[in-house]
C-alpha cells in the first residue's frame, strides 16, 4: 500500500494521479499513517459502496481537505 504509492509519486507519469487508501487496519495508529504518507482520501474496509463513491468524487473533484482527512482517522 504505502511502498506502491511512494513509487506513484516518485514517477512522474503518475504523481498527479489521486490515490484512495483502501485497508481493514482500523487503528487509529495506521490510519493516521496512512494518511501522512499523503494519500487523497481513506476508506476503511468493509467499503460502504454509496460512501466510497461520494468519496471518489470528491477526490476527483479535488474537494478532499486536511479536515476531511483528519475527520477519518
Amino acid at each position: 500500500g504505502i511502498t506502491a504509492f511512494h513509487h506513484l509519486q516518485a514517477d512522474a507519469a503518475t504523481k498527479s494521479i489521486p490515490v484512495i487508501a483502501v485497508t481493514a487496519s482500523a487503528t487509529k495508529q495506521e490510519r493516521e499513517e496512512i494518511l501522512a504518507a499523503g494519500f487523497d482520501g481513506l476508506e476503511v474496509k468493509p467499503i460502504k459502496l454509496n460512501e466510497f463513491l461520494k468519496k471518489v468524487r470528491e477526490v476527483l473533484n479535488g474537494r478532499t481537505t486536511a479536515s476531511d482527512k483528519s475527520r477519518e482517522a
